[in-house]
């Protein structure tokens, strides 16, 4: 697993937990700011697998 791997599983989780707590506090913007992080940690985390399968080759 490498750096953009991590960061990016990260970064989703984060978003998730926000996006959750805007829909429990019923707060739009918490729950779109929630909505964007955690899209950019599954990105991020796609850009790690991508490297992954290029070392081995894949």
């Amino acid at each position: 697993m490498n750096k953009d791997q991590v960061k990016g599983k990260i970064e989703e989780v984060k978003g998730k937990i926000k996006e959750a707590a805007g829909v429990i506090l019923d707060d739009k913007g918490l729950e779109v700011e929630g909505n964007v992080q955690k899209n950019v940690g599954k990105i991020q985390k796609g850009v790690g697998n991508i490297e992954e399968d290029i070392k081995k080759g894949n």
